[in-house]
């Protein structure tokens, strides 16, 4: 690993770390040794990052620090491309369009060498694409599910019988074919 991803990986570990975290255990995540963990925290603190602590006790870094706009390694950006072909096969028309605008945020954002990664097309999402939900707006449904409010819906039940029923839904399962809302 070099040093500069070294650097951003020891802040991304303080960052969500809850305690003070130990030079060893930061050496054992990126599997170097504890040495250069100590130089490393050194030349981030001589860059004005604000950790503090020290050797046996362990290190902080301050609240309030902002890292600059974050960058992906090339197994991350393959994730996030595959993610985004998974979304093209739901049947959620909105999501479809979100991934769009993701990808080409992503691919205006990265260096060359990732933007190859977008641009290669060697990941693929074998399947068919679900058709667009036309009676249900599942856009609706998991916008509900975030501000935690209550849906009225009309269908019909298994034998054709018109029912009505108010749900509170928690969560939608998406599948190749359809997607399920899980309400009580």
């Amino acid at each position: 690993m070099r040093k500069a991803s070294r650097l951003f990986e020891i802040i991304q570990i303080l960052r969500l770390a809850r305690q003070p975290v130990t030079a060893a255990t930061i050496a054992g995540a990126l599997e170097v040794t504890v040495r250069s963990i100590y130089r490393d925290i050194a030349a981030l603190q001589a860059m004005r990052v604000p950790i503090e602590g020290g050797r046996g006790i362990g290190y902080i870094l301050r609240p309030g620090f902002d890292l600059p706009p974050l960058m992906f390694s090339i197994e991350e950006m393959e994730a996030i491309v595959l993610s985004l072909a998974l979304l093209e096969r739901t049947g959620d028309a909105e999501l479809k369009q979100a991934a769009k605008r993701v990808g080409a945020k992503i691919a205006g954002a990265v260096p060359a060498p990732l933007r190859q990664t977008l641009d290669a097309n060697a990941l693929h999402a074998w399947g068919f694409a679900a058709p667009s939900a036309t009676t249900i707006d599942l856009a609706m449904v998991r916008r509900a599910i975030r501000d935690e409010e209550k849906l009225a819906l009309s269908y019909r039940d298994e034998l054709g019988r018109a029912s009505e029923r108010v749900i509170r839904p928690v969560a939608l399962i998406y599948y190749a074919e359809n997607a399920n809302v899980v309400a009580w």
